[in-house]
């Protein structure tokens, strides 16, 4: 493949998948992981700003957050089914294009009620862009790369949560919340001519080999991978939701900036350690992922008044996270084959739910059994996760051939 064919490529063969990883598209398909995690993330950086802007209260910004994760498990399955006919790059820079409009009208809205609706609007392009982009990563390279482009594709979401984020916070500040938003949509036109420029464009699934929803949930291995993706995250954010509370005996909870640098390090640095890894031990590496998460979510239940054992846990709690949206959504891509962007669909849409199923479980238990119990809870959402990802050897989390 020559470099005019990869600058703008129009892939239609399996033979044509590269046999090196296209490093410009799938960082440009970062970027959009980036942009849509910033998006969605912002508003809880900038709390205090955006309550004076539109005079509302702190809560009611908050609801921001919780919308356009409604928006993602409303959209994520429907719009999916609906465009799977539709050529991928075009769908793609729609979604991307989505982002721009809807930051727009944030960075401009001086009314909450509008603001609300651009962030419905974020919401459900982010369920649509989360849908494609596993499928799209493996579909640019052979199979034995597709663990590894998905895998570079993913690379986005956990640089905006370690550095993004904080980052955005601090420019909010300087600059003003509006103009944070600004800088999004600025961002999002760039990388509407990268994605012109570098990604190649593939066709739709064609009619008489779409899969109705019914039957790709039922294909073996997809209820497997569904289950782990709903555990592991509702573990994840029941624990990472409240973690300023859970800080206070070992007396972190100043220091809350500190303890999520060093999960979003430790994140970055497995993203780096799976990608040589994961199409070679994807099995392995998920049982490890939540094997790890396991022991952390131990050593902070008996020792989470230590601030030692606290950063060390966090580490290993952030090894453990790190890599695993990609692992999962490897195995989904796998499990699934051409139905990879349906069955990734419902995988965003559970995420979400896991996101917010997370925070109203740790909500409720934190009133009434304190925020003592979320380690040994966390633990036992492990454990079935654990158990699910052993038992599906044969599809799902198959034994390496």
């Amino acid at each position: 493949m020559n470099d005019a064919q990869l600058n703008c490529p129009t892939l239609e063969h399996p033979l044509d998948r590269q046999e090196r990883l296209p490093l410009g598209a799938l960082l440009a398909l970062a970027t959009a992981g980036f942009i849509t995690v910033m998006t969605e993330a912002m508003p809880a950086g900038l709390l205090p700003q955006m309550s004076s802007g539109l005079n509302v209260s702190q809560a009611l910004i908050g609801q921001l957050v919780t919308l356009y994760a409604i928006g993602s498990i409303l959209a994520a399955i429907p719009l999916t089914i609906a465009t799977r006919g539709w050529r991928r790059r075009p769908l793609l820079l729609s979604a991307i294009g989505g982002f721009a409009i809807a930051n727009s009208i944030t960075a401009l809205s001086e009314w909450y009620w509008l603001t609300l609706i651009a962030r419905l609007i974020a919401g459900v392009f982010a369920g649509l862009l989360w849908a494609l982009l596993a499928g799209y990563a493996s579909r640019m390279v052979a199979p034995h790369l597709q663990g590894r482009a998905i895998t570079v594709a993913m690379l986005g979401a956990p640089l905006a949560l370690s550095l993004g984020i904080p980052a955005g916070t601090l420019l909010g500040t300087l600059v003003g919340w509006r103009l944070s938003f600004a800088i999004m949509t600025a961002l999002t036109v760039v990388l509407v001519v990268w994605v012109r420029w570098q990604v190649p464009d593939f066709a739709g699934e064609r009619v008489g080999k779409r899969m109705p929803l019914r039957q790709v949930f039922t294909l073996p291995g997809v209820r497997s991978v569904l289950f782990v993706t709903l555990t592991y995250v509702v573990a994840h954010n029941l624990l990472y939701t409240y973690i300023a509370p859970f800080l206070q005996p070992s007396g972190l909870d100043a220091n809350v900036d500190r303890v999520l640098l060093v999960f979003g390090l430790a994140s970055v640095l497995s993203l780096w350690i799976v990608g040589s890894l994961i199409d070679r031990w994807l099995r392995e590496l998920v049982l490890i992922s939540a094997g790890l998460f396991l022991l952390s979510a131990i050593a902070l239940g008996l020792w989470r008044d230590s601030p030692s054992v606290v950063y060390i846990a966090t580490a290993v709690w952030g090894l453990a996270f790190g890599a695993m949206p990609s692992l999962l959504q490897t195995a989904s891509a796998k499990t699934a084959k051409e139905a990879a962007d349906t069955a990734q669909s419902m995988l965003v849409t559970l995420w979400n739910v896991g996101i917010a199923g997370g925070g109203l479980v740790g909500g409720l238990l934190l009133g009434d059994l304190g925020v003592g119990v979320f380690p040994w809870i966390v633990a036992g959402l492990l454990v079935l996760t654990l158990y699910v990802a052993a038992m599906a050897r044969g599809h799902g989390f198959p034994r390496a051939v």
